[in-house]
């Protein structure tokens, strides 16, 4: 018996969104793009209900740096965790061949999307019970156990919202993905906000604005000193600066432009005598995926290292784990200061990598090595291999131009392992830069948002081609 068969008693109870009867148009896309992320942001500030209070450290708190798809103390606390989480476990089972799935097979494409599925919502509901119980919320003795189960009630509600959502666009009703059109939302509202706050903080230095714009004009017009007041707007600590924007952008433009490389294979009919095309491999030929796969690996990690160490502090396997400490007494988030938590984290600093190399280098291997794996794993399970692709030429009556029908998957075979895991490594290089030069959010976040952002431009420019009527947009 195959595993994916236990998924069949399953599939009659889980949620699901009916794939849509006709081509549904590109402005109705846009219409319902616009509706789910609408729905999104409101779960955003939506705050949960029976919660006693929130100053505990966050577990997430590293995945919501990276990802930045959910809210803390809102509807959205879970965000997309268990659905990137299933899809990664899911994935690699399948990549292991643990989980023996046939992508060509309608009946084992439907089973395999069950059982993420149910798996996403297992996860959801796990999250959900050890978030509450683990005192996140407050002491179990002062929630109650009516509250214990309104919360975990919430929270696995919207879990499943995010995941219908979700199905909702990759089925043709909207455009993309719930995941990256939310991951790319609020990465780059934290890259607005953190430019143009107009809130006050007072950190010892007097009144400032956070935001690195409005500060940098508040620093020249207020301050008799001009050259002083521009040196604190370009590189003041503990708030956005002007550099931090700078090097944002700058990573933005850097992204956009590698976007930009792939190899054309000459592609021919084998029907239509004369009619030609091309097949483009780019640099990124998984995309942002190696990323969000790397980021979940390691955010959910950090969820069971810290909530272990939380629990047994002294247990010399949780300890290999992780040792967590808060950065100061007034603080309560804590980061990882040993173990293997320790060391496949960034070092917050330049310095700090200076002052702990072996650690440094331990991160820069990980974060290179996991993004190559998993992009490479990536194209066997997702229909994207040289077998996949030379499989879609054929049913399309399409071949390479210069070789024979046999000798397709050989050519290919040259371009796509390469690119797959060449383009993971360049990711986490560029990811790594980001963080180097401190840009605004995370190089993570950043990069996701680029990638993501080029990817709608690219189903804008398409769907523009396809339907010239499109007169709103023009």
């Amino acid at each position: 018996m195959r595993v994916l068969n236990l998924v069949k008693p399953f599939m009659g109870i889980l949620p699901e969104i009916e794939q849509p009867g006709k081509t549904v148009p590109f402005k109705e896309k846009v219409l319902w793009t616009s509706i789910t992320l609408f729905i999104y942001l409101v779960c955003c500030q939506i705050p949960l209900y029976g919660v006693v209070n929130t100053k505990s450290s966050d577990p997430f708190y590293f995945m919501r740096v990276v990802l930045a798809a959910s809210n803390r103390g809102t509807l959205m606390e879970l965000g997309i965790s268990p659905i990137v989480t299933s899809s990664l476990i899911m994935q690699l089972l399948a990549g292991v061949k643990i989980i023996e799935v046939d992508q060509s097979v309608q009946e084992d494409r439907v089973l395999f999307s069950g059982a993420q599925k149910l798996f996403g919502l297992v996860i959801c509901l796990v999250e959900a019970i050890v978030y509450t119980l683990s005192g996140m919320y407050g002491e179990a003795s002062a929630l109650g156990v009516g509250n214990i189960i309104l919360i975990i009630t919430q929270l696995f509600v919207a879990g499943v919202v995010v995941l219908l959502l979700d199905e909702l666009l990759q089925k043709g009703y909207g455009m993309g993905s719930a995941i990256s059109l939310f991951i790319a939302t609020n990465i780059c509202e934290t890259v607005m906000w953190q430019a143009l706050s107009p809130t006050t903080i007072n950190i010892g230095r007097g009144v400032e604005f956070e935001g690195a714009l409005i500060a940098m004009f508040h620093l020249l017009l207020t301050r008799k000193d001009k050259p002083q007041a521009l040196q604190s707007a370009l590189f003041r600590t503990e708030l956005p600066n002007v550099s931090n924007l700078v090097s944002t952008v700058v990573v933005f433009a850097i992204v956009i432009y590698f976007q930009g490389f792939r190899i054309d294979l000459p592609v021919k009919s084998q029907n239509v005598r004369g009619y030609q095309g091309s097949y483009p491999i780019k640099l990124f030929y998984t995309s942002n995926t190696p990323i969000i796969l790397q980021s979940a690996l390691v955010s959910n990690l950090y969820f069971l290292s810290q909530l272990l160490y939380s629990r047994y502090p002294e247990n010399f396997i949780v300890n290999l784990l992780g040792v967590w400490h808060t950065i100061s007494e007034e603080s309560t988030q804590m980061y990882p200061v040993g173990g293997l938590a320790y060391y496949i984290s960034r070092p917050a600093t330049i310095q700090g990598a200076i002052a702990d190399p072996i650690r440094a280098v331990s991160y820069l291997v990980f974060m290179l090595g996991a993004c190559g794996l998993f992009s490479k794993l990536w194209i066997e399970v997702s229909g994207s291999s040289a077998r996949d692709v030379a499989r879609q030429l054929r049913d399309q009556n399409m071949t390479i131009k210069g070789h024979r029908e046999q000798s397709v998957v050989k050519e290919l075979n040259r371009y796509i392992p390469t690119a797959a895991a060449f383009g993971g490594i360049c990711i986490g290089i560029l990811t790594i830069m980001a963080d180097t030069l401190n840009a605004i959010g995370s190089g993570t976040g950043i990069l996701l948002a680029v990638t993501i952002i080029y990817e709608y431009f690219e189903i804008f420019a398409k769907e523009r081609q396809n339907d010239p009527s499109l007169s709103l947009f023009k």
